[in-house]
């Protein structure tokens, strides 16, 4: 059958399936992505809108991770911290943006 070529291309059997289960971001990474997100609120270089959107991907995606059950407590305790920061950054960005407030 030929292709439909008004519609996307979906075919993945290029794209090797390793099997293997999602790994876990690394804190040091989620860490360092929430300190260029403070650093840029702080210095207004992004905009609020894109900033809120970020966050609460971060605050969805640690929330995820603290909710699985096989996470290991020292890692758990670690993005929990994380998580408390992407709050609080959160709640500046609420009540009126960079680091004034």
């Amino acid at each position: 059958m030929t292709p439909d070529p008004r519609k996307p291309d979906t075919d993945t059997s290029d794209v090797p399936d390793t099997g293997a289960p999602q790994q876990a971001p690394d804190p040091d990474q989620l860490s360092d992505a929430l300190a260029h997100l403070s650093s840029a609120v702080e210095s207004d270089s992004i905009a609020t809108g894109a900033a809120r959107g970020l966050i609460y991907s971060v605050v969805e995606t640690l929330g995820t991770l603290i909710g699985d059950p096989d996470l290991p407590e020292h890692a758990r305790s670690g993005y929990e911290g994380l998580l408390e920061t992407a709050r609080e950054l959160r709640a500046r960005l609420e009540h009126g943006g960079g680091g004034d407030n």
